[in-house]
């Protein structure tokens, strides 16, 4: 059953009021693209602004980690909802008044990175809290990307169409309004409080405990170690999109709409390929595997230039990346220990959202000299090797993984030593 992590209420709630709220993101995000590009014509810019919007999370995120195990996670998710929608009602009204400098966008961008550097964290291990039932978890994840994807999908055309009528200040607007949805959701949930078995440590012991359970632990630490790769070499593709929509292709904003839409149905495909698995069982070679097709597909990418082939391209791209990110997310939320979820999600966070800054300001900074499509197939050669890499270390952690499936019911052994798959899919990311 696809979607059934909706069997649990707050889940239900959660998963209605972001589906509207990712849609203004994806909105506000193609936006800001173009709008700074057609304000300083800059790729270094382009990347100095995705830089800024990102680097509190490489900052901060550990320490939103310990915050998501030691606080009220619903309650500090309101908060970060809130904030966000502050940020994008004042970048409004800039745009709308004229008086937008890019300067401004960067101040703007760190304050929503400041944000999202706490709510990612915590919203991922919030997923735990909404649901019913504990098999029901990975599919939980799964329905997250689907809904993250199925906006990507629909946002960014929708920002196209918005650009090139009335300009990107509306977008922001709309963003903004699409924020009372998820926040009204959030209020009207019950969560039940969580109980704590230990006695709280200094805040950096706890973060040290972090670092040396995840990075002590073999299979946490290929994860991590790909996902940071793919993040900072990978993900700044969608940095030089409005590059490739102007230049490359010669099109506008409902160009550079096209495009991110291609890539969100890739997207979507994965979330719900995804979604329909009933076991974790094979993650482990898709999370590399998908990494090799996202990365064939940027390859691919930097030598079409052909609109069409281009945005088929794109397709391959967005399903090799969402499979990588989401599955990379399913084995790391089924093998981490509950007192540590918050931060080791973190971490997650802090590896794809925090790599992605200095990918950003680094392609930026390589598109300036060598051209974006050049920047592109550098990126994708990367991203093959890595996954090759992580490849032959799967036998040896394969083994590490099995007894903890097991011990949590996962995986439950029968007398026969065949191996049941509980109902559990899926994935990251937020």
């Amino acid at each position: 059953m696809i979607f059934r992590a909706l069997r649990s209420r707050n889940y239900r709630l959660f998963f209605g009021g972001q589906s509207i709220s990712l849609i203004g993101t994806w909105m506000q995000q193609i936006a800001v693209s173009w709008l700074v590009y057609r304000l300083t014509n800059s790729a270094f810019l382009l990347g100095v602004v995705g830089f800024a919007g990102q680097i509190p999370t490489s900052l901060l995120a550990p320490l939103a980690g310990v915050c998501a195990d030691r606080l009220n996670r619903h309650r500090m998710l309101i908060v970060t909802q809130t904030l966000a929608m502050v940020q994008a009602l004042l970048l409004a009204l800039l745009v709308l008044t004229r008086t937008v400098t890019v300067w401004q966008i960067i101040a703007i961008s760190v304050f929503l990175g400041l944000v999202n550097a706490f709510d990612m964290p915590v919203r991922q291990a919030f997923i735990v809290d909404m649901i019913e039932k504990r098999e029901d978890l990975g599919n939980a994840i799964a329905l997250n990307s689907t809904m993250f994807n199925g906006a990507r999908l629909l946002g960014p055309s929708i920002a196209g169409i918005l650009i090139a009528s009335l300009g990107e200040g509306i977008c922001f607007l709309l963003n903004g309004i699409s924020y009372v949805p998820v926040i009204a959701a959030l209020s009207a949930m019950t969560i039940a409080p969580r109980t704590r078995t230990v006695e709280r440590a200094h805040i950096a012991r706890e973060l040290s405990e972090a670092f040396a359970y995840a990075f002590g632990f073999a299979p946490i630490r290929s994860i991590l170690l790909l996902l940071g790769l793919v993040s900072l070499i990978g993900m700044p593709y969608t940095t030089l999109m409005p590059v490739f929509a102007k230049d490359v292709y010669h099109g506008g904003a409902h160009t550079l709409g096209f495009l991110v839409g291609a890539s969100g149905i890739g997207a979507l495909a994965g979330t719900m390929y995804l979604a329909s698995k009933a076991s974790v069982r094979g993650l482990g070679k898709l999370i590399a595997g998908s990494a090799i097709l996202f990365g064939i597909g940027l390859i691919a990418f930097s030598l079409s230039r052909a609109l069409w082939c281009s945005m088929l391209l794109m397709l391959l791209t967005g399903f090799g990346m969402v499979v990588h990110f989401a599955s990379s997310n399913t084995v790391l939320q089924t093998i981490v220990d509950d007192d540590k979820r918050g931060r080791v999600m973190s971490l997650f966070t802090m590896t794809v959202m925090g790599a992605a800054p200095f990918g950003s300001l680094l392609a930026g900074g390589l598109a300036s000299r060598m051209g974006a499509p050049a920047t592109l197939l550098l990126c994708g050669i990367c991203c093959v090797s890595g996954s090759l890499l992580f490849i032959r270390a799967l036998p040896s952690w394969r083994e590490m993984v099995r007894p903890i499936y097991v011990r949590k019911g996962i995986i439950p052994e029968v007398a026969s030593g065949l191996e049941t798959a509980a109902n559990l899919s899926r994935p990251p990311a937020d």
